[in-house]
């Protein structure tokens, strides 16, 4: 009786909101209603009003945006008769259509996102099971994964359930045997290096014959060689937290049917973006809404996905799948398709568990950021969600939406250029007047904008999703194309992060971005021309011109993107309050390390400084690490001293010329996961959209002069390979 009144009450509201939909009303009622619509998000808004109340404003966007879909279907499109007006029309109704269908499935997805979960940090571990720890690697330096593999072993897990194994895909046979003698000469030190390291910290070194299905075929040779209960899978520059196994291996003790746990990723450094427009410390990272929103809502209908590291599954649903999924070169997300359309079942833990390294420049970025799309082709192409067998509906709608996000270079490149076709060739690809076009477009995306800045927005600013996009657009679509005419033509390439920007200069792949930025700007003064010479005309050139205007903006900040910024220290500090002692010749001093990174940390002592202190000295770290009650006992360099009224501020290089010290930088960097949730915490604030606009804008003309300075300079020095050290950004792997 319940469901059927419930099917009622749904059926009457559909038809209410269709009739609504489809009234005839003038332009004025038009933007009186939406006015009206517009103002009831905010007030519901900015009283914080959540639950039913977030629903309602969801539910009264979404009729807003359906209405716009109606009459731009009924009254905007070119008459077919006019091709060189209905072609280039029709494209951008097909742009529209795509967005307007892809917010419906993020509607889906996260308009009621699961809560996070709780911690499980104090469950019992006498019930926990076997787990294997992989590291898989390719061409990383060995200090790197030293810290890397120290972190693993230093889990808050008992000893004998726990096995850290890394497996190795540049010192396999094929490589040690390669015709090349230097490239064979080299895999064969690497080996060597890599089964010393192992051995001295008590993991185990794993490598193959061939390298084949690149990362998949990795893991699955680690499969073969192991037997523990549970795999948990971590990138080589992905160092876990203590409490990464208690957060995550309880769950699968309440569900026999559970394949996956998965936790976000959270990054030591700024991608590009963030580096380059100065964002990292005050604003949520691009990777926050996906890892923060999407992922939780993916979680509510049993589709949260794996994510290729930071993550534990069950080894007998990887056994009956045959292991991790090798057909595209996304085989996370792959891998977790299968295990879904099997009947396994995932959780998404939202607490950062594990610290890693992003791109460190634009052109890695872009080059890793190509995989992922390709990859993402490829399971829509060979898999296809919405049609494979085992999976429920929704879990077909999330794995849709998905894949078909990463075609937005296509509609992002015809929303760049639609306006231009109207300014330089007068092409009626959108007929309707400058009133309607203010009644029906632009108060669709300021609902929009309204509707995003409901489901996200603590964790994505206004236009900073479409700055990614642009940015992403100008070298994906050619990647996009590529793939989808051959399907199986690419292959996987590892994500290249052993760069490090020491000066300051444009990147190699900017040039587009000038030329799009200076069509963009003749646009503008084609704008002025034709309001000028058609005043009959100027409403719909000038809301046209406002289009192309708001374009030109996005491109400039792009400009701002491209313009690496040069990074003085190679290493991200992370804030910290660990007491200890610094031994100074025979003097020891009361300490208190403030900032720690892989490189060093800056402590504050207490008393009198012996009077030989000086720069370079070697000294000596105390502390006491987490998993143990005896001090530990790091050699440091003195890079800097800053005399205070009852001490000194010290600046301390670690010197880790054993590699167990690796344990203890680790224990310093990576042990306390609350750190990395504070942070976070720190950044997350919502500026609103008319804020967020504003600052944005301004965000725009700053990073458009900044790029003409840098053009203006003439700085186009590549980047360098930073010396390899402690886990800093020497990283290459599989990944």
């Amino acid at each position: 009786m319940l469901r059927a009144l419930a099917f009622l009450g749904w059926a009457s509201a559909a038809i209410v909101a269709l009739f609504v939909i489809t009234l005839p009303i003038s332009v004025q009622s038009q933007l009186i209603a939406v006015t009206l619509v517009l103002s009831v998000m905010v007030v519901l808004k900015v009283f914080n009003l959540g639950g039913t109340w977030r629903l309602i404003a969801l539910a009264l966007g979404t009729a807003v945006v359906l209405r716009y879909v109606y009459w731009r279907t009924t009254g905007t499109l070119p008459p077919v008769s006019q091709l060189h007006n209905f072609i280039p029309g029709f494209l951008l109704y097909l742009a529209e259509m795509y967005s307007v269908f892809m917010l419906g499935l993020s509607l889906f997805v996260v308009a009621d996102p699961l809560p996070p979960r709780p911690s499980r940090g104090n469950e019992r571990t006498d019930l926990f099971p076997s787990v294997d720890v992989f590291v898989p690697t390719y061409n990383e330096e060995p200090a790197l994964l030293a810290n890397t593999i120290a972190a693993a072993l230093a889990m808050d897990y008992p000893s004998d359930r726990l096995k850290v194994w890394l497996l190795d895909d540049g010192g396999t046979m094929q490589k040690r045997n390669s015709e090349h003698a230097g490239e064979a000469q080299a895999a064969e030190r690497r080996r060597r290096d890599l089964m010393a390291l192992c051995e001295e910290l008590g993991a185990t070194y794993l490598t193959r014959e061939r390298n084949e299905h690149a990362k998949a075929g990795n893991l699955n040779n680690g499969l073969l060689h192991s037997t523990g209960d549970l795999v948990a899978v971590f990138d080589a520059d992905h160092a876990p937290a203590r409490d990464f196994l208690l957060e995550t291996v309880g769950y699968f003790h309440e569900d026999p049917r559970l394949f996956l746990v998965q936790t976000p990723h959270f990054f030591l450094n700024p991608d590009p973006l963030e580096r380059n427009l100065q964002t990292f410390e005050r604003m949520p990272s691009e990777n926050e809404m996906f890892y923060g929103v999407i992922q939780r809502g993916l979680d509510k209908w049993n589709a949260a996905f794996f994510c290729g590291s930071a993550a534990v599954l069950r080894r007998t649903a990887l056994n009956e799948a045959n292991g991790f999924s090798g057909l595209s070169i996304t085989e996370d997300c792959e891998t977790a398709l299968e295990l879904h359309s099997r009947g396994w079942n995932s959780i998404y833990v939202d607490r950062p568990l594990i610290a890693g390294l992003q791109p460190a420049t634009f052109a890695s970025f872009i080059g890793q950021r190509s995989r992922w799309a390709q990859g993402m082709m490829q399971i829509l192409r060979f898999r296809f969600p919405l049609l494979k067998g085992g999976l429920s509906l929704p879990q077909r709608l999330c794995y849709m939406s998905s894949t078909l996000f990463w075609l937005f270079p296509f509609p992002r490149v015809v929303f760049l250029i639609a306006p231009l076709f109207y300014l330089f060739f007068d092409l009626q690809i959108f007929t309707a007047s400058g009133g309607e076009f203010l009644a029906y477009t632009l108060t669709y995306m300021a609902v929009n904008l309204m509707m995003q800045n409901y489901m996200y927005g603590y964790y994505r600013w206004p236009w900073i999703s479409e700055l990614y996009e642009y940015v992403q657009t100008v070298h994906l679509l050619p990647a996009v194309v590529s793939v989808m005419l051959n399907p199986r033509k690419p292959t996987f390439k590892v994500t290249a992060k052993d760069e490090s920007i020491l000066q300051s200069r444009l990147s190699e792949i900017s040039l587009p971005f000038f030329l799009i930025f200076a069509v963009l700007l003749v646009g503008v003064g084609v704008t002025a021309y034709r309001v000028y010479a058609e005043p009959y005309r100027a409403d719909l050139t000038l809301m046209v011109g406002l289009w192309n205007f708001m374009n030109l903006l996005l491109a400039g900040c792009a400009l701002g993107v491209v313009s690496e910024r040069g990074t003085p220290s190679q290493f991200r500090r992370v804030k910290v309050a660990r007491r200890g002692e610094l031994r100074i010749g025979d003097a020891s001093l009361p300490a208190t390390i403030e900032d720690v990174s892989v490189g060093g940390a800056r402590v504050r002592v207490f008393g009198k400084l012996p009077s030989a202190t000086g720069k370079g000295m070697l000294c000596e770290l105390r502390f006491r690490p987490h998993a143990s009650t005896a001090m530990g006992m790091l050699p440091v360099y003195l890079r800097n001293i800053r005399e205070e009224s009852d001490g000194a501020t010290l600046g301390l290089n670690f010197a880790t010329p054993s590699i167990q010290d690796n344990r203890l930088v680790a224990d310093l960097v990576f042990a306390d996961s609350a750190q990395w949730s504070a942070f976070q915490q720190r950044r997350r604030r919502n500026p609103g959209v008319l804020g967020g606009t504003v600052w944005f804008v301004y965000l725009c003309v700053f990073q458009t002069y900044r790029g003409f300075y840098y053009l203006a300079k003439g700085s186009t020095k590549r980047s360098r390979p930073i010396v390899p050290s402690p886990f800093g950004e020497a990283t290459g792997g599989q990944s």
